[in-house]
């Protein structure tokens, strides 16, 4: 792996500055690498999965990877011009100068999760290759497959110095947190972040990281609960719910947790009248992770929670040759319970009830860590405002769950525990750029007139004086 970094670094420096149709072109040739081999992508998340719907993995992980490539095609000419900056009075008179000049970094590490094994490889890269840097993914164990299908392709597309793929267990890894990047971009589970964070700290390498946390849904004044809980059961069944922006957990008012709960499974089961058959429904990835929700869902119910199993046409899941998993919602969910300490990564969906008005719910949200995303749901103006206002969270959707995400020109990023940085859009392209000032001087002897040039006198006193006034 530090033989690729040397390589892609060399030959980073000997092509500066990098053209912006090299940029176009890289972007171009990216698009190309997924659209044509999108049908085995597709098949390669199936089998890493058990069974991941076709169609969710073109919409998401194709399309949805061909997009943000897209977008900063488009614009990475407006992005990539110096931006001028004003300079202080009288020196612009004098004919001084400043602008920002974006500069790219060099040599950009990814760390790729399971979850989306394409498309949060491929967004990374839209920023990465339109601020003129190349790249080396770190792909993730848990899809062997797909990580597969990058590593045979790539070398159609890209050279070894532009981009590469690495696979292998956390050993790899941690080897590959620590190399010297020009800056790092990790996406996953917090607790690896924190390795991730110590391991880049050693080479001062600057860290994206992109987490999760427990997102939750508020439901407020006016809200449409036939909406609303649509759309929360198309957030949490996506995927099976392994998506770092599922709605991990509602606060409803308590008149209406039984409308909510009704609409859940009245959404949950139109959408999937079937489950174990159901060509559109994804299967948990694996062994461990299937073992983990059930046993969170057992901790529930013996910590006094009542738990409804969406499954309409009564299908025997515990003798299935499958991973897939129901829409479990927990009613009563408490504090000791591990659904409402953990972030969920599946379709367990933990109910709370708050009395009081929505600054109880806006509370209970302030007393998790800092979500990645915050939704709510109503119609009162002055109520979203408040919880706009009083909640901090990476990003938020309005009368809908996740959608932020998909709008390439939104930044898109955590805070505190759910992540540190944004990217997408042009908010990439600056992530992954060095903002480099420019001071371009007059030919006129400026510090003399400043009195910066000794022997100091009347000029230095009469500047100093100047710039403390307010």
């Amino acid at each position: 792996m530090r033989d690729i970094l040397d390589a892609q670094r060399a030959a980073f420096m000997a092509a500066l500055p990098e053209p912006i149709a090299i940029r176009k072109d890289r972007l171009k040739r990216a698009a190309a690498m997924i659209a044509d081999h999108a049908d085995r992508f597709c098949d390669a998340l199936s089998e890493d999965f058990g069974h991941r719907s076709r169609e969710q993995s073109m919409v998401t992980d194709i399309a949805g990877s061909i997009a943000p490539l897209k977008h900063a095609l488009k614009h990475v000419d407006g992005w990539a011009k110096a931006e001028k900056r004003k300079v202080q009075f009288p020196l612009g008179l004098l004919g001084a100068k400043a602008r920002v000049e974006f500069q790219p970094k060099g040599v950009v590490g990814v760390i790729s999760p399971w979850n989306f094994p394409i498309n949060l490889v491929m967004s990374p890269l839209a920023g990465i290759f339109a601020a003129g840097n190349r790249a080396m993914v770190k792909t993730s164990e848990f899809t062997p497959v797909t990580s597969a299908v990058f590593e045979e392709i790539v070398g159609k597309y890209f050279a070894p110095e532009e981009l590469a793929f690495v696979s292998g267990g956390p050993d790899v890894g941690k080897a590959f947190a620590e190399l010297p990047f020009d800056h790092l971009i990790f996406t996953g589970a917090t607790g690896i972040a924190k390795h991730i964070l110590h391991a880049a700290a050693d080479n001062l390498v600057p860290v994206t990281l992109e987490l999760g946390g427990k997102s939750p849904v508020i439901v407020g004044k006016g809200a449409d609960i036939a909406q609303t809980t649509e759309r929360v059961a198309i957030g949490k069944m996506l995927n099976a719910g392994q998506i770092c922006l599922a709605p991990d957990y509602m606060l409803v008012p308590s008149e209406q947790e039984g409308a909510v709960v009704e609409g859940l499974k009245a959404a949950a089961t139109a959408m999937y009248p079937t489950l174990l058959s159901n060509p559109d429904y994804t299967a948990i990835i694996n062994d461990r992770h299937h073992q983990r929700l059930t046993e969170w869902v057992a901790d529930a119910r013996a910590k006094g929670a009542t738990v409804e199993v969406v499954n309409p046409a009564n299908e025997d899941f515990a003798t299935a040759n499958s991973r897939k998993m129901p829409l479990h919602i927990v009613r009563d969910a408490t504090d000791d319970m591990i659904v409402m300490q953990e972030e969920i990564f599946g379709p367990v969906l933990p109910i709370r009830r708050y009395d009081g008005g929505i600054d109880r719910a806006i509370a209970e949200v302030n007393g998790h860590d800092r979500a990645l995303a915050v939704y709510y749901f109503g119609t009162d103006a002055g109520e979203q405002r408040r919880v706009l206002d009083r909640t901090i969270s990476g990003g938020a959707t309005v009368n809908d769950v996740i959608f932020h995400v998909s709008m390439e020109d939104l930044p898109f990023g955590g805070v505190g525990p759910s992540g540190m940085g944004a990217y997408h859009g042009r908010d990439g392209f600056v992530t992954f750029s060095h903002t480099k000032s420019v001071y371009q001087q007059p030919k006129i002897d400026v510090a003399k007139l400043a009195g910066l040039k000794p022997p100091y006198g009347k000029a230095t006193r009469k500047a100093a004086a100047q710039q403390m006034k307010m």
